[in-house]
């Protein structure tokens, strides 16, 4: 499928890599790791087309069909969910585009875009979009909504069922689980693990390319590598590489030694002269070993501990929260005590991080109470809470702020380091880095000084896996209470002795850590991603009063109920009528066709050229009706069907 011979790549004086050659076979399904900056995302660019290789080249099989996710994947301009699931082609969506913009069902223009639109098996398109759009827990009334209005997660779940759809010869990921929720996650690797095509993912989560990969490919040190099973079968592989290696080149080393001392003694002596030579053509000759360059240095670093806390850290009674008249919690209780290690889990929209701002009281509440304990101080972290930071400063100054001063700033230049700020890096001014550069530096503040009561929403998002290591470290060393949500399974089970599943605003509490979670709540599927389909597990708000005040009582809900089951039979009956509807339609035009097919076996059809010529028009007409009356069908159905689940 594709074959790289001798690819090299530099920027400047940096070399990225250096002849590298692959051979990617149809089915395969491999990882590509190495250190951030070792050219990841530039070899994809290169296979891609978007930038050219210095020297070698990438041939790809004739007809190879690509599918790209990118590590940010937002949507441009006011496309809807489904317009985006459905955009597999710029042809496709073109035509689209043109039957949106011509609702006149007699424009000539419009007629022909009909007809590409079913060359092209446009009909079953958006039916099989649909579909998969609602096996990742889509409402029907998302389909229409600006995919922009969405959350990164739940944008992420639109542009996997693009690619599922598209069911490409190849699938390019590029750090695919960065937006992702557990269940997403789970229900993401096994659609790879059925995948028929191949893959190539970036990723810096091993518990992802443990379940998907069958095979690892590691840029280092300016080389590609290739290793056989999955990411924990690399390191051992890659241990035992090493180690050949290095025995390997203080082999080599000493036979050189040996070598040049007997040159060094007797290339004078004419009785051994002739010896020397010959052992000088050999050293010559010999094809050298490199060195082993130093793998990355463990980071070691004596974090700073934060002041005592009471035992009782956080208590929630009651708490009710909502945006607008959206109802995120109801009657939420929580208590937290000193030193706990808890993680949130639960799918994407549940309330997890706006339980987070609830206890770092950033968002007000509209009922209960919200107490924190004896000398509590509360640090809150978020990929997007970097408005802290003072964009004038530069980046080591911004760090340093606050330190406490019997940290030397050598270390804060190593911590720094750690979170990928190297060099001269350290000197730029925060204003000028990217999004995730600030991410990454508002962490290392938090780190540097943190308060006793840390709240984490998804630490480790644009870090490689060093960094991650770093931040596991540094947060084994603390001695303060930590709440936390992540969607990487390692950095989870490095840290979490207690568990919170948040489902539907509502709380269950697990006293144990992931695995724990796993086994009590019959989760273990999850942990190998062995998840059918997925749920909308996005808050409930049907038992809020309209006017926002209190709950509603029984007999209100049971009003309210009722009104549902009578607004839900209405609308089945709508279904079941326009689906009546369509299959005589879709019988008459049959019968029509049977009609028309039978003039045109007739040969004396074809003395009369203006007759024929109406017959097949005629005949294309009708085939044109039935796909597009049949597609009407297939849609209407699944809303039925849909709505009997």
């Amino acid at each position: 499928m594709l074959t790289l011979s001798n690819i090299s790549k530099r920027f400047g004086p940096k070399v990225l890599f250096r002849e590298i050659s692959l051979r990617l076979m149809r089915g395969e399904k491999l990882g590509l790791v190495g250190p951030n900056g070792a050219g990841k995302t530039t070899l994809f660019s290169i296979l891609l087309g978007e930038s050219e290789s210095d020297e070698g080249k990438a041939e790809w099989e004739r007809g190879t069909r690509i599918g790209y996710l990118p590590q940010e994947s937002a949507p441009t301009g006011d496309e809807t969910v489904l317009e985006l699931a459905t955009s597999v082609s710029s042809e496709l969506s073109g035509i689209m585009k043109t039957l949106r913009e011509a609702p006149d069902p007699e424009d000539p223009v419009r007629l022909e875009a009909l007809e590409q639109f079913a060359e092209l098996e446009g009909f079953t398109l958006e039916a099989k979009a649909k579909k998969i759009l609602s096996g990742l827990a889509f409402h029907m009334d998302d389909f229409d909504k600006p995919a922009r209005t969405l959350s990164g997660g739940w944008i992420m779940r639109a542009h996997l069922a693009k690619l599922l759809v598209m069911e490409p010869d190849l699938l390019m990921l590029d750090e695919p689980t960065n937006h992702l929720d557990l269940e997403t996650l789970g229900w993401f690797q096994e659609q790879i693990r059925k995948f028929p095509g191949s893959v190539l993912t970036i990723s810096h989560d091993r518990e992802f390319l443990n379940a998907i990969c069958d095979g690892i490919l590691e840029i280092s040190h300016r080389k590609l590598y290739r290793y056989q099973g999955n990411f924990d079968q690399y390191l051992v592989q890659k241990a035992e590489r090493e180690a050949q290696h290095e025995a390997a080149y203080r082999n080599q080393q000493r036979e050189i030694a040996h070598h040049e001392d007997f040159i060094r003694r007797f290339r004078a002596k004419a009785s051994k002269a002739s010896q020397a030579q010959a052992r000088i053509k050999l050293l010559d000759k010999m094809e050298r070993i490199e060195a082993p360059e130093s793998a990355e240095a463990t980071l070691t670093f004596r974090f700073p501990q934060p002041p005592r806390s009471g035992q009782r850290v956080a208590t929630l009674s009651q708490v009710k929260q909502a945006y607008g008249d959206h109802l995120v919690y109801e009657s939420l209780d929580l208590e937290v005590e000193k030193q706990e290690r808890v993680v949130l889990v639960g799918p994407n929209g549940a309330g997890k991080s706006t339980l987070l701002k609830i206890l770092a009281d950033l968002v007000s509440i509209e009922g209960g109470s919200r107490e924190l304990g004896h000398n509590v101080e509360v640090g809150y972290f978020s990929q997007q809470r970097v408005d802290v930071l003072d964009m004038e400063r530069s980046v080591l100054d911004e760090a340093m702020d606050q330190v406490d001063s019997g940290i030397h700033t050598q270390e804060v230049r190593t911590l720094l380091g750690a979170f990928l700020f190297k060099g001269d890096d350290v000197f730029k001014q925060v204003k000028v880095l990217s999004g995730g550069e600030k991410s990454r530096l508002a962490l290392v503040k938090l780190l540097l000084s943190p308060p006793n009561f840390l709240l984490l929403d998804e630490p480790t998002t644009h870090l490689d896996m060093p960094s991650i290591d770093a931040v596991i470290q540094a947060l084994k060393e603390y001695s303060g209470t930590l709440i936390f949500v992540s969607h990487d399974i390692h950095f989870i089970r490095a840290l979490a002795k207690r568990t919170i599943r948040i489902e539907a605003g509502k709380t269950t509490n697990f006293a144990g850590d992931y695995d724990y979670y796993l086994w009590k709540s019959g989760s273990a599927s999850a942990q190998t991603g062995l998840v059918e389909g997925l749920r909308d597990a996005r808050p409930d708000s049907t038992s809020k009063s309209k006017d926002g005040g209190k709950p509603l009582s029984a007999k209100e809900r049971r009003k309210l109920r009722a009104r549902e089951r009578d607004k839900l039979k209405a609308e089945r009956r709508k279904l079941e009528d326009a689906v009546r509807k369509l299959e005589k339609e879709i019988m008459a035009l049959e019968e029509e066709q049977n009609e028309v097919n039978e003039q045109l076996a007739d040969p004396q059809s074809y003395g009369d050229s203006e007759k024929a010529k109406e017959l097949n028009d005629k005949a294309s007409s009708i085939a044109r009706k039935l796909k597009e009356r049949n597609y009407e069908w297939e849609i209407e159905t699944e809303k039925l069907l849909a709505l009997d689940e």
